[in-house]
């Protein structure tokens, strides 16, 4: 499997300085409250494009639609919605563990067979049947279970089954991120996210298992600003791409220049170099959205619209939103967490018409409270993220 990480391209260390540093101002733009509610919100479209990669198409109203249990009637649009949940729990369950012990090794088998662990026990039976194009079996996925039987994906053949713990012990101890020093931790992200792919440990769920192995890896260097951007919608965007790069990197070793393994070492720098361009695209996107002045002036926008009554308001029922919605929705996104009344007087309306501007914010996910009374801070429902953060996703959930 060697070589394991390209160390010595300049380009690459270069790279991985730029994403450090340009994703670590990705947490200043906004108040914390607001980073940490954008954070939790960007959990649904990384659920949208992890699932699009495998070539399932749950838009976002969709999933939102599933938080709230409210299902489709039609069983596969259901099962697609759960398995949406399925990987948003993922993330959640990754973070907290990653927070309750600092030490574990990501890249241990057991850590691994956690991962998909804990996203196939969640979904359907039916999403856990994978066919063999060869014989035409149907075969089960076992939660957590490394495959017995060799696979081939495309034109790659993963190591024999019977290999798989010498490949996965040697995975566990070089991309074990304590080892790393300096900016090799990061250097060393898309080459693991590579080995992985290629040991193709399991029957099914190797890339999703190899996306959720990067967003702990990013998670435990830890990578500042992470979260508000995030691997899976590069990927999805250029799939192409990351495929055809997957593949060179597979290549094997073309001379004695080209690495010291049976794998070739200019297939995976060129990888490596292809997927740090997508997290700086990723990076960069979010960081044109959460340039404070343009973003205010979308939630202007938006307010102008739903004012006009040109574009429909998230709850059916709702009516056209007062122009001093703006005022308390730019009040609260720079605030973070603001008191109802602090709410009220920065719109300049009188207390009782303030008070019900307010709570039709409410009413409409525009604005949301732990408590009846308690303070407010901005959400981020998926039918208004569209117009706050433009290109986010597509509109049809199909790019």
């Amino acid at each position: 499997m060697e070589p394991l990480y390209p160390s010595s391209s300049p380009e690459l260390v270069d790279s991985a300085r730029a994403i450090l540093s340009r994703s670590a101002t990705l947490e200043g733009r906004l108040h914390s409250v607001t980073s940490k509610s954008i954070v939790e919100f960007l959990r649904i479209t990384n659920s949208y494009y992890s699932n699009l990669i495998e070539g399932h198409s749950t838009h976002p109203i969709d999933i939102e639609r599933a938080m709230r249990k409210d299902y489709s009637s039609d069983p596969a649009k259901r099962n697609l919605q759960i398995e949406s949940l399925a990987h948003i729990e993922c993330q959640h369950k990754i973070e907290k563990r990653l927070e309750e012990d600092s030490t574990v090794n990501i890249s241990s088998p057991e850590f691994l067979k956690w991962l998909h662990q804990i996203f196939y026990r969640q979904i359907p039976s039916e999403l856990r049947l994978v066919k063999n194009e060869e014989t035409g079996e149907e075969i089960e996925v076992i939660p957590g279970e490394f495959r017995h039987r060799t696979v081939k994906v495309g034109r790659h053949i993963g190591p024999k089954e019977d290999a798989l713990p010498q490949f996965l012990d040697r995975f566990a101890s070089f991309y074990r991120i304590a080892s790393f020093h300096g900016i090799d931790p990061l250097v060393a992200a898309p080459a693991a996210h590579h080995r992985l792919t290629w040991i193709h440990p399991f029957l099914d769920g190797n890339g999703r298992v190899a996306r959720l192995h990067t967003d702990a890896w990013f998670m435990k260097l830890p990578l500042s600003g992470y979260g508000l951007w995030n691997i899976s919608r590069g990927i999805a965007r250029r799939k192409s791409g990351y495929i055809s790069a997957l593949v060179q990197a597979d290549a094997p070793r073309q001379g004695d220049l080209n690495g010291r393994g049976n794998l070739s070492q200019k297939g995976l720098t060129d990888f490596c170099k292809f997927f740090f361009g997508l997290c700086l695209d990723q990076i960069d996107y979010m960081g044109r959205m959460l340039a404070l002045d343009g973003l205010m002036d979308r939630i202007q926008g938006y307010v102008n619209l739903r004012k006009e009554k040109s574009i429909a308001a998230p709850v059916p029922i709702s009516t056209p939103l007062k122009k001093e919605a703006a005022f308390m929705l730019q009040d609260v996104l720079l605030r973070g967490e603001v008191a109802r009344g602090d709410v009220i007087r920065c719109s300049g309306m009188a207390e009782r018409t303030g008070r019900i501007l307010l709570g039709q914010l409410l009413q409409e996910g525009l604005l949301v409270s732990d408590t009846p009374k308690g303070p407010v801070r901005f959400g981020f429902p998926v039918s208004v993220a569209g117009y706050l953060f433009p290109d986010l996703y597509p509109a049809t959930g199909y790019l």
